[in-house]
């Protein structure tokens, strides 16, 4: 891959990225969140169109390909999130869309267990044929997954995060599989936040921070140092400098709040004028957490306290009258109607005062909201779809200061935004302190989450496992802390 490059909106998520791959080679991607990896792969599985840049396949040259043209060429990908039907079977699964039919058009279940089975033993998977995926665990399904992509005749396979979801033993076995598959010649690209995992199954690692490539750099010759600060490097006096605030009376009390798989045992306490970030890699259970406060998700066990009282919510509706607000990571999906107009966005939440809508007050209450926040817009009547991403995230932000909300959550809260949005969105996080609102905030922003903070949570595998002073930790201490490694002496062990 040469030159490569890819926008959305004004954020450049690849800058002219080199990428290559040799036959045989375990070639592994690195960087911190929305550095680019999984565009990157995104345009080389045919998802996504460069905006620039070649494409080099087997001595052929391509402008680009659709997902159909990259799978017949071979290439497959294999994401994080299981791509399979719980409801057939292995076979079924493995043929699908390329079933094996009889003289009739019928599918002929005997012929693909039989080939299924005979593809399974030469990669020395014990998995039954005949049964159904649901039945399966998920290291099961992610190696079914490996499977129909060597059915398809791969010959560069993509791994995203494979080993996210598994257990100790269920990623040795996994990895053993990649190497197995590396001695046959299939040259494959794996992306992993587990750095020791990258150091065992490597030969190259690629890193790319904020859409560039760093460098690449051979395995033998690295150590787990170089790769953290490649992936960072950034100095802390170049981070957003923020007014501190005297830290005021608890607020918010979480204790060993826990669903499941989901989030596990989770304790911590918020004070007003606060502003508590939580960190941690893709899947560590942030964005689930936040969601399971406001009563997204109902918890299990555990208990919130607002103000010493403990409040007791199963649906957002009743998180937003005790006195909670959400500003999430999918802003269009779940934070807005974008096919409705600015004007019903901002005033949703306060209109819920009035037993009769107030049409005077709520165009009074958001016109001021547009100027507070410097939202640009045509009007009132625009639809918020037609807005940019700041804009649309400053509408989120406009909804939730008309509440009488006390802690305000934000999840990625500059996410694919401009620098001048973003400095008008940190700058609104910081007023809200200043009031005496708590804050708790996601982000996978380094340097955000580091100046912004007053304290950062550490997420890991769906926990809590510890909370660190923002002013004196750097950005290789939390990637330490995401990854749960020791580097003393070595390359790092989880």
């Amino acid at each position: 891959m040469k030159s490569i490059r890819k926008t959305f909106g004004g954020v450049t998520a690849l800058d002219d990225v080199d990428f290559d791959l040799y036959p045989g080679e375990v070639h592994c991607l690195v960087g911190e969140n929305g550095a680019g990896k999984s565009t990157l792969i995104k345009i080389l599985s045919g998802a996504q169109r460069p905006d620039r840049g070649n494409i080099y396949l087997f001595g052929e040259e391509y402008d680009y390909f659709t997902p159909d043209q990259a799978i017949r060429k071979g290439v497959a990908t294999i994401y994080q999130d299981i791509e399979l039907i719980d409801s057939l079977t292995v076979a079924e699964n493995i043929f699908l869309g390329n079933e094996i039919k009889n003289k009739m058009g019928r599918v002929n279940f005997k012929e693909e267990n039989k080939q299924a089975r005979e593809l399974m033993d030469s990669l020395e998977v014990d998995i039954s044929e005949e049964a159904k995926v649901e039945e399966l665990s998920p290291a099961d399904q992610q190696t079914l997954q490996v499977v129909k992509a060597l059915h398809l005749d791969a010959k560069i396979l993509i791994m995203d995060e494979p080993t996210s979801s598994l257990g100790i033993d269920e990623t040795e076995a996994l990895m053993n599989l990649v190497k197995e598959l590396a001695s046959h010649d299939i040259g494959i690209i794996y992306i992993s936040h587990y750095i020791e995992e990258v150091f065992e199954i490597g030969d190259r690692i690629t890193v790319l921070k904020d859409g560039k490539k760093v460098n690449t750099y051979s395995v033998e010759d690295v150590g787990f140092e170089t790769i953290t600060k490649s992936m960072i490097g950034r100095k802390r006096e170049q981070f957003f400098e923020r007014d501190k605030i005297d830290i005021g009376d608890k607020v918010l009390e979480v204790k060993n709040l826990n669903l499941p798989g989901v989030v596990e045992d989770v304790s911590f306490d918020l004070h007003r004028g606060e502003i508590l970030g939580f960190g941690g890699i893709v899947g560590a259970g942030r964005s689930e957490l936040m969601n399971l406060i406001f009563g997204s998700y109902t918890k299990e066990s555990g208990s919130i306290k607002l103000n010493g009282e403990v409040i007791d919510h199963e649906t957002p509706t009743k998180a937003i009258k005790n006195g909670l607000a959400m500003i999430p990571e999918d802003r269009s999906d779940l934070g807005l109607f974008t096919l409705r107009p600015l004007l019903e966005n901002v005033a949703l939440v306060n209109n819920e005062k009035y037993k009769i809508l107030n049409h005077r007050e709520e165009k009074k209450l958001s016109r001021e909201m547009i100027d507070k926040l410097e939202i640009v817009t045509e009007g009132l009547d625009q639809s918020v779809n037609q807005l940019s991403g700041g804009n649309q995230q400053k509408t989120i932000v406009a909804r939730w200061l008309l509440s009488e909300a006390e802690v305000f959550i934000f999840d990625e809260p500059t996410k694919g935004i401009d620098i001048g949005a973003k400095d008008r969105i940190h700058a609104l996080i910081v007023e809200l302190a200043k009031q005496g609102k708590g804050i708790l905030m996601v982000s996978s922003d380094m340097p955000e989450l580091i100046s912004m903070s007053d304290r950062i949570a550490i997420m890991r595998e769906h926990t809590l496992t510890e909370i660190v002073d923002a002013d004196s930790v750097e950005e290789h201490d939390l990637i330490e802390h995401f990854l749960g490694v020791n580097t003393n002496g070595g390359n790092g062990n989880v």
